[in-house]
């Protein structure tokens, strides 16, 4: 005698439910072990993965002077003011400025000394000058660009030129024993 696919009341499980089931469970398992590899393949290698942060000891840097460090392949500039550049940066009006930002919008708190900015020209990508000892600061005594003329505060503001930006400010935060972790 053969049993019947379903029990009288109509609530039992059917031998067709279970092979459907089964199918797609298979199916789904199938189609992850196709799709992880493909999916997988797209995240950044571990060689991107290292230059998408800097780490910088930024302790031994004194005020008045600028060191340079490489991230993503461009110069990063980092600065520690003196308090006569934070005052000449704090008595800008921004209403002189193209790109209005105060000096407390481009550093972060309780570090207004230590401003971080990306060493690339807003204009057209050059490298200014201004980061390195005896190099041109131009007419504000922040940063030059010599390629088409864009002279930076020390804010590192856009104050004249063609630049139609102030330099870019990654996103960074500081470390407990006085080291920069830029990141983004």
């Amino acid at each position: 005698m053969v049993a019947p696919e379903t029990d009288a009341t109509g609530d039992g499980v059917r031998r067709r439910d279970f092979i459907n089931i089964a199918a797609v469970s298979a199916a789904g398992v199938g189609g992850i072990a196709v799709l992880y590899p493909l999916i997988s393949q797209m995240a950044p290698s571990a060689d991107v993965l290292a230059e998408s942060t800097v780490e910088v000891d930024v302790s031994a840097i004194e005020p008045g002077q600028a060191i340079k460090a490489i991230f993503r392949k461009q110069p990063l500039f980092l600065r520690r003011l003196t308090d006569a550049e934070i005052a000449e940066a704090d008595a800008v009006p921004l209403s002189d400025l193209r790109d209005p930002q105060s000096l407390e919008e481009r550093t972060k708190a309780g570090q207004k000394a230590m401003l971080i900015t990306m060493g690339v020209c807003t204009h057209l990508g050059c490298v200014p000058l201004g980061a390195a000892e005896g190099e041109a600061r131009g007419e504000y005594g922040g940063y030059f660009c010599p390629c088409h003329g864009s002279h930076y505060d020390t804010a590192a503001r856009i104050r004249k030129g063609p630049a139609p930006t102030n330099l870019l400010v990654p996103d960074y935060e500081f470390n407990a024993d006085g080291t920069v972790v830029t990141v983004g």
